[in-house]
C-alpha cells in the first residue's frame, strides 16, 4: 500500500541520525511506551464514542507507534517492518485452518478453543495455558482473559446458575470478613466477589470492563445533573444534605 510505505519512509527520515528530528532520534522503545499506551486509549475512546472521524485519526497515531518501534528495531538489526507483517499474516493463516485449510467448525466458541489449541502447540515452551496474558492489563480485562483461557481447556461453569450460587457464597464470606474487621481478609473476599462477577459477565458474553465503564459514565452523567442543579439555583452543593442529594439523584435517573 503506497500510503503505508510512505509512512514507513517518513519515520525512517525522522530517525536519520544526520538529517532527522532530534526528538525522534533520541527515542527508545521504552521511552515511547507512555505515548503508545495513551494513543491506544484514545483509539478505545473514539470507538466507544462512535466517533469515526476521531477513530480515523487515532488509528493513524497508533500505527505511527507500530512503525516507529519497527524502525528502531531495524536500526538495531533485530527485525524490520516486513518481518512484523510476515509474522502476523502467517499467524492468521495458521490459526484459521477453517478458512485457509480443511477444518470444519460450527460456531465462534469452537473457533476460539481451536485457536487456543493451536497457540499452545506453537508455544510449547509455555507450561500453562494461562501464560502469555499481559500483566499490565487492567484488572477486569486480565481476570476475564484468565477465565477465558481456563475455559478453553474445559475448566468452566456449565451455565450461569452455579455462578450465581458462587456469588451468594462469596457475598456471605465477605459479610463474615466485614464482621471480623480483618482488613486483609476483607480485601481477599472482595476480590473473590469481583472475580466471580467477571465470570458471570463472561458467561453472559458481556465485556466486564466495558460494562463497568458504562456504569461509571452513567454515574458521572447523573452526578453532573446534581452539580448543574445547584449551580443553576445559586446554591452550594457542599452544604446540601445527603437526603437532598439523593432526591435530586432520583430526578437525574428519570431524565
Amino acid at each position: 500500500m503506497k500510503e503505508f510505505d510512505r509512512l514507513v519512509e517518513i519515520v525512517r527520515q525522522l530517525r536519520d541520525p544526520v538529517s532527522g528530528c532530534p526528538w525522534d532520534i533520541k527515542q527508545t522503545p521504552a521511552s515511547l511506551v507512555p505515548n503508545f499506551i495513551e494513543e491506544l486509549y484514545e483509539v478505545v475512546e473514539a470507538i466507544e464514542d462512535k466517533d469515526d472521524i476521531a477513530l480515523k485519526e487515532e488509528l493513524g497515531d497508533l500505527m505511527l507507534h507500530v512503525v516507529f518501534q519497527a524502525q528502531i528495531a531495524s536500526e538495531e538489526k533485530t527485525f524490520d517492518m516486513a518481518e512484523v507483517l510476515q509474522k502476523i499474516t502467517d499467524k492468521l493463516v495458521r490459526r484459521h485452518p477453517h478458512v485457509f485449510g480443511d477444518l470444519d467448525v460450527n460456531d465462534a466458541d469452537t473457533v476460539k478453543m481451536n485457536w487456543e489449541r493451536i497457540k499452545k502447540q506453537e508455544k510449547k515452551e509455555r507450561k500453562s495455558v494461562l501464560e502469555g496474558i499481559p500483566r499490565a492489563l487492567p484488572a477486569l480485562i486480565h481476570a476475564q482473559r484468565t477465565q477465558e483461557k481456563a475455559a478453553s481447556v474445559g475448566f468452566d461453569w456449565p451455565d450461569t446458575e452455579p455462578i450465581m450460587e458462587k456469588l451468594a457464597e462469596e457475598t456471605a464470606e465477605l459479610e463474615e470478613a466485614l464482621e471480623s474487621g480483618d482488613g486483609a481478609k476483607i480485601r481477599e473476599e472482595l476480590g473473590d466477589m469481583i472475580f466471580t462477577l467477571v465470570n458471570l459477565a463472561r458467561k453472559l458474553h458481556i465485556d466486564a470492563e466495558a460494562a463497568l465503564k458504562e456504569c461509571s459514565r452513567k454515574f458521572v452523567r447523573r452526578f453532573n445533573y446534581i452539580e448543574e442543579h445547584y449551580e443553576k439555583n445559586g446554591e452550594d452543593i457542599h452544604e446540601a444534605s445527603l437526603e437532598e442529594l439523593d432526591r435530586i439523584w432520583n430526578q437525574a435517573k428519570e431524565t
